[in-house]
């Protein structure tokens, strides 16, 4: 069995160091944690960072002044070796919670709880964490503060719950032929998604999920989107619109793969390239193809996959077809008269 306690204990340590930081400490912990020349993607407006202060001052500060007394709250915590590489990723996802106290991104506070659900990729090397990826739903974000910036949505947003049998962190190793289990499992899920992408239909019949998806499947996806129960729903409130109203469809692959025990994640930089052509989030077609940064983590249970979590930057998506919900929220919500 492949032991990865190493690489757990270190982002573990990370954490809890990172959490009780305030200030200017961010900068030490990064310091301390990340090899000298670290890596760092995270969603629009913040994007690819090259230096580790740099991070700390345009992510994690503002973040932490923002949400007083912030809680990294884990819903599902693993690692494996990247199936891509030889390299091994922590993986981390659940919400940050605190007191939203002062403004971020342009967001009023409200001096209230407050949820920031996000997905946390670390890669390790020699000790060290080397490359993040680090994903957050703005979107989530600004409407629990009230803040609703699209047409309402297909599926129903909330503060999204862990897997169902609450057995996410998998902070001992879990056997070997687990994780192969589910990566297979999931790789052959995409096999047949992509195999009727080639085909060039935008229908998907229910048979093709019911290969690999149990029948009362939880697809939990971001804000604007929102979360769908069983293969009906999900293929109503979200497959079928995301097939029909967008065109030119491309996979761009992904940067990292990887599955311990029941679950599985990836994330690309971008996964995915599309054209909206009208209704997609509810909102008006185009020509501009834009790239969409896509998050996947995947629970299973038994020979089915049960629980689905999907991050897609939105924001950034809509960016690039001229826009900017960060600056428009800004500009309309909290403008600096």
């Amino acid at each position: 069995m492949n032991s990865f306690q190493n690489e757990k204990n270190l982002v573990r340590e990370y954490f809890k160091e990172l959490e009780n930081a305030s200030g200017k400490e961010v900068e030490s912990v990064l310091n301390n944690y990340t090899g000298d020349n670290y890596f760092w993607r995270g969603v629009y407006p913040f994007r690819e960072i090259n230096s580790k202060n740099k991070v700390a001052e345009e992510f994690w500060m503002p973040l932490k002044k923002s949400l007083k007394h912030m809680q990294r709250r884990q819903d599902i915590f693993f690692a494996g070796q990247n199936e891509l590489g030889e390299r091994v990723w922590v993986f981390s996802m659940g919400h940050f919670m605190g007191l939203f106290d002062e403004e971020w991104l342009g967001v009023r506070p409200t001096g209230k709880m407050h949820h920031l659900r996000y997905a946390e990729f670390n890669c390790i090397e020699d000790g060290k964490i080397v490359e993040s990826g680090i994903f957050v739903d703005i979107i989530g974000f600004m409407q629990e503060a009230g803040i609703n910036l699209l047409p309402p949505s297909t599926g129903k947003y909330f503060v999204y719950p862990g897997p169902r049998d609450h057995n996410g962190l998998l902070f001992d190793d879990a056997p070997k032929e687990e994780g192969e289990k589910t990566l297979a499992l999931v790789n052959e899920m995409v096999d047949d998604l992509s195999k009727l992408n080639q085909s060039k239909s935008n229908d998907c019949p229910p048979e093709v999920l019911e290969k690999t998806w149990s029948s009362d499947m939880i697809w939990y996806g971001p804000a604007g989107i929102g979360a769908s129960y069983t293969i009906p729903r999900y293929q109503k409130q979200h497959q079928l619109p995301f097939r029909k109203n967008l065109k030119d469809k491309r996979f761009n692959g992904h940067v990292c793969r990887l599955a311990e025990g029941n679950f599985a994640c990836f994330f690309g930089w971008p996964n995915l390239s599309n054209t909206p052509t009208g209704g997609f989030l509810g909102l008006p077609g185009g020509e501009i193809n834009a790239e969409m940064q896509v998050v996947d983590v995947y629970y299973r249970k038994g020979e089915e996959l049960s629980e689905n979590w999907v991050f897609i930057d939105i924001p950034y998506w809509l960016k690039q077809q001229g826009l900017d919900i960060i600056e428009r929220t800004q500009e309309i919500k909290n403008p600096k008269i």
